[in-house]
Formats: C-alpha cells, structure tokens, sequence
C-alpha cells in the first residue's frame, strides 16, 4: 500500500517548563488516503495529548518517497532529507536527477546522515544527497488498523 503523507499543524495553549501558558503551534505527519481522514484522524491522534481547546490550522500534502525512522529512544528530530537518484539516458548518453525527499528520524545532523545511509543501502541504482534540512515536525502518525489497534 502507497501511504499519503499530510503535515498537520496543530495551535494550542502549552504548559512551558517555566509555568507559563503560551500558544504554540506544533506540526505533525499523519499517514492517511485524504485531507478529510488526515484531519479526523489527526484529531483523533492529539486529543489525549492536549488538555483544553486546541484548533488545526493547516493541513497540506507532503510529497514523501519514504521515512527512516530510527531506533535510538534519544531520537526526536526530524529532517527533510533530498536524496537525487542518478539515471543515464541511453539515447542520448546525458546523466538524468531524478529528486525525491525523504523524512529522517535522527538525534542530531550526523545521526541523520547515519539513518538516510542505513535507508538507502538497499537501493539498486546510484544516488547522491543534495541536501539535509531539520524540521519542526514533532511527530509522525502511522495508519494503524482498528484490528491491531485492539
């Protein structure tokens, strides 16, 4: 199954370390089939997580080949990593890129780096790493059936 990532933007009233109450707004991927599911089941995903109102400000389409996450507890970054898959036209003989951007899970630039390598190893064809960004996603919700889910 192609999943369909979203990225959600959630605003609420946060408790910061210091006491105080401040608006904040936190951006989290749901894995869903359309805006409407991604939104319902975002909802769904952060209602026990926030105490009082909170309101979903953006949701938009996020254009995802995959997302390696990482099996270190410690690891709570995201980055958005442009990976170039380098193809050679056989008519011509021109080198083609071809970009795709993948979600990494990693505890700092180097372990993103780590984790994008351990990904891509796998793969047949020959790639190269534009670039290497971190982002503010907090979190990301897989599609879970409601048998597992039980």
């Amino acid at each position: 199954m192609n999943n369909e990532w979203f990225e959600c933007k959630v605003r609420f009233d946060k408790t910061m370390e210091t006491g105080l109450i401040k608006k904040v707004t936190e951006t989290y991927m749901v894995d869903a089939l359309s805006f409407t599911e991604a939104e319902r089941r975002f909802i769904e995903e952060m209602t026990p997580y926030i105490s009082g109102d909170f309101s979903v400000t953006d949701i938009k389409r996020a254009r995802l080949a995959d997302i390696f996450e990482s099996q270190d507890a410690a690891a709570d970054r995201w980055f958005k990593a442009k990976v170039a898959y380098i193809t050679l036209d056989e008519r011509t003989g021109a080198e083609k890129r071809t970009n795709q951007v993948v979600l990494v899970q990693a505890t700092d630039f180097r372990n993103a780096l780590k984790v994008l390598d351990d990904g891509m190893k796998n793969t047949l064809g020959e790639w190269v790493i534009v670039s290497i960004t971190e982002t503010p996603i907090m979190d990301v919700f897989h599609y879970i059936k409601k048998e597992d889910k039980e």
